[in-house]
């Protein structure tokens, strides 16, 4: 507390003390090092822009992915187990679609303490509406459904 007060009065003493002076200060140029460990980076250091993928008007695009459901061990019957490791896997296969569609929005956090990583946290998140997406194949084998599912993308579906 002491120093700051100090601090404060000596730096009040000197703004009123000189009198004011501006200068031109002439720019100047800076110089970026990039390292690129694959050795494939361009030669000037210089922003890429990132070119989206945009689909053309009289065209479409179909995305298949496949989804996966682990049956439940604590179930009253099989068909109940069944059934959840069929949602579940559904559910995955429209959460690949969104993310091959939308994108994935990541955070992470982490906690470092006395030079040593405490906890590390990882948020995925993705938010998107599927419509008319088609399950073309269900399988169920040893516990685990898979959902295969594809959607038909157009450019009239993201003009809207």
């Amino acid at each position: 507390m002491k120093y700051s007060l100090f601090l404060s009065a000596l730096l009040t003493s000197a703004a009123f003390s000189a009198p004011a002076q501006t200068a031109q200060i002439p720019p100047q140029t800076s110089t970026i090092q990039v390292v690129c460990p694959t050795g494939t980076c361009a030669a000037t250091p210089a922003v890429q822009k990132v070119q989206e993928d945009v689909l053309p008007i009289n065209s479409s695009m179909r995305i298949d992915v496949v989804g996966q459901g682990v049956a439940p061990t604590n179930t009253a019957s099989p068909a109940q187990a069944y059934a959840l490791a069929k949602r579940a896997a559904t559910a995955d296969a429209y959460r690949l679609i969104a993310e091959k569609v939308k994108g994935v929005r990541i955070e992470g956090d982490d906690l470092i303490k006395n030079m040593m990583v405490q906890r590390s946290t990882v948020r995925t998140t993705v938010r998107a509406m599927v419509r008319n997406a088609n399950v073309v194949e269900t399988t169920f084998k040893d516990g685990l459904c898979e959902v295969e599912m594809e959607i038909i993308l157009s450019h009239a579906d993201f003009a809207r």
